[in-house]
């Protein structure tokens, strides 16, 4: 219950305060590429039931056809906005959304696509027995995770049989320590890897430069 009113309170501060931030970003998307400023994946959460994930559109209009895996600064589905947004996390914020909602909370296991989920064996199905969260030990041990994979011969290979069984077993240990303690670490070390004062600066850079390339070369 202390959890629920947390997440629903600060998601709702948080898209409050963020709004001109989205208001942004959601230009940028537009300008950039053709297609909608949010992208909707279904995933699976708690109980496995399936539910509508939202983030920022990072990609060209109907790339995830061509496969669920992004391969870092190799994946040419990539909008400039969207490489920008990635690396810094920022294509999570509509999220936020989500917690408000009640399908996902601040800090929990990160929601998988059923394609994955179907091969949990009974063990890592336990993942599913709590809300699914924005952020976890998992996502900060593999916050580069598209750069791994960039590297593989065959991305999803290395995914399912490596870097998935991985990132199952660091859920399971936060389950097993899961608290508000817990919590407020998980919230206080991914903050500090995501929000630098560079990362603003090469924002407002992306800015110009996508206003440049479209106003100016692109006329």
């Amino acid at each position: 219950m202390l959890k629920r009113l947390f997440d629903f309170f600060f998601s709702l501060i948080g898209l409050i305060i963020l709004s001109p931030l989205f208001f942004i970003i959601s230009i940028l998307i537009i300008i950039d590429s053709k297609g909608g400023i949010f992208y909707e994946q279904k995933r699976v959460g708690k109980n496995n039931r399936d539910f509508s994930l939202i983030k920022f559109r990072t990609m060209k209009t109907g790339a995830d056809m061509q496969g669920l895996l992004t391969v870092g600064s190799k994946d040419s589905r990539v909008t400039k906005t969207g490489y920008f947004l990635r690396k810094h996390k920022l294509d999570e914020l509509p999220q936020l959304i989500n917690i408000l909602k009640g399908d996902m909370s601040f800090v929990g296991p990160r929601p998988e696509v059923r394609k994955y989920v179907e091969l949990y064996d009974e063990r890592q199905k336990q993942v599913l027995k709590v809300k699914p969260g924005l952020t976890d030990y998992a996502s900060l041990e593999y916050i580069n995770e598209s750069e791994i994979l960039s590297k593989a011969a065959n991305p999803e290979k290395v995914y399912i049989e490596k870097i998935m069984p991985a990132k199952l077993e660091l859920n399971l240990n936060y389950i097993n320590e899961s608290g508000i303690k817990t919590d407020m670490k998980i919230i206080y070390k991914t903050l500090r890897k995501i929000l630098f004062i560079k990362s603003f600066s090469q924002f407002f850079q992306l800015v110009y430069f996508i206003l440049m390339t479209k106003f100016f070369i692109g006329s």
